[in-house]
């Protein structure tokens, strides 16, 4: 019978001779996932790729060792026949072992039975402020619904600690071992769920359930200056986990209504102004409001339709606290629409001492609109 040559180590695992072991490991690792026969579909396949799973093992078994590397690299395949398994396919050593472990994460999730701690959920509550709240903060109670760790049975679901027993089928390991090709697998056991216990009585209080469904009333801070559709997180402040797992957080989403008079513009707050045309014309003061109470401005005469006016630090503080708006009024002039017959005289009257008169002003716009469309 002819012999078969066996390959080279390091061209096994696509490595040079000169590879570190951090290298041989990683390299290992992928070629461990591109040929493990578990991954294959198709009996052809998965025989191609057990034999070529053996040989990276086998290959990856004697270069993370550091005496059987040397052994390796000074008589070839020959220094391997001292020691080690029989079929090159030995899990002694820790480099292996650490290796074989990782694979096991990604290939199984890294399930290896007992009691797993789960996170409890985030928790969302939407809450509405009136403007003058969100310009000025608040402290809110919110009364929260959520799951809270049972007081009963402290989280453990059982009536008592003699209602806890080892489960049956895994022995209390929390899973159950299979035969996988060359190796056997781990994986969490069916009947406790990973767990690797039983509890033979439930709590009363929360059947099991190792959590009671409460309403919570949590005091929040809302901070001066903040917006719609910003959120505030609290820490912990969601559901409960479970088995010993932490808490998940609290988000508090946050909706302005809309008010009345006024509107935000960043850290501005704006508010439309009517005022009499004489007014705009003229000059004068009025009177106008403020989310502190009235004060009065100054309209400048020959104030136009839509100019604003502003008064400093009465608008939006930042939510940090570093700077404060203003408070801005947009000018909007009101044109009288009943006249009596002497105002309309008056009128007439101011139009012809500025020279103007509805005609020519119509004749004029015209002769402008002709020339511009020429």
């Amino acid at each position: 019978m002819a012999l078969v040559s066996k390959r080279d180590f390091y061209e096994t695992l696509g490595v040079d001779r000169s590879a570190s072991e951090d290298e041989i490991k990683k390299a290992y690792r992928n070629m461990a996932r591109r040929h493990h026969p578990d991954l294959q579909t198709g009996e052809a396949q998965k025989k191609a790729s057990e034999e070529k799973f053996k040989e990276v093992n086998e290959a990856y078994e004697t270069l993370s060792d550091q005496q059987k590397r040397k052994r390796y690299d000074m008589f070839g395949h020959a220094g391997t026949q001292q020691g080690g398994s029989a079929d090159g396919f030995g899990f002694g050593g820790s480099g292996f072992g650490d290796a074989f472990n990782d694979i096991f994460e990604d290939f199984f999730g890294g399930q290896r039975g007992g009691s797993r701690a789960e996170r409890g959920n985030d928790l969302q509550y939407n809450l509405d402020l009136t403007f003058e709240e969100a310009v000025y903060g608040k402290e809110a109670k919110l009364k929260i619904p959520r799951w809270e760790m049972c007081d009963d049975c402290k989280g453990t679901g059982a009536k008592s600690a003699a209602s806890v027993k080892a489960c049956p089928s895994c022995k209390g390991a929390g899973q159950m071992r299979f035969q996988q090709g060359f190796f056997s697998i781990t994986r969490p056991c069916g009947q406790c769920e990973g767990e690797g216990r039983i509890v033979t009585e439930p709590c009363p209080a929360c059947q099991g359930r190792q959590r009671t469904y409460r309403e919570r009333t949590i005091a929040v801070h809302i901070p001066a200056g903040i917006e719609s559709g910003m959120r505030l997180r609290l820490s912990n402040e969601g559901e409960h986990g479970v088995n010993g797992g932490p808490p998940g957080d609290l988000y508090v989403a946050i909706t302005v209504k809309p008010h009345q008079i006024f509107r935000r513009q960043g850290q501005d707050i704006l508010c439309d102004v009517p005022i009499h045309i004489v007014t705009a014309i003229l000059g004068g003061k009025i009177e106008v409001p403020t989310l502190k109470g009235n004060t009065v401005i100054k309209i400048p005469a020959g104030t136009q339709q839509d100019k604003t006016l502003r008064i400093k630090g009465l608008g939006v503080p930042s939510i940090k606290g570093q700077s404060t708006g203003d408070q801005l009024f947009v000018v909007k002039v009101q044109i009288p629409t009943k006249l009596t017959a002497r105002q309309k005289e008056l009128l007439k009257e101011f139009g012809k001492e500025s020279g103007m008169s509805m005609e020519e002003d119509s004749d004029g716009f015209l002769d402008k609109m002709k020339t511009f469309f020429e």
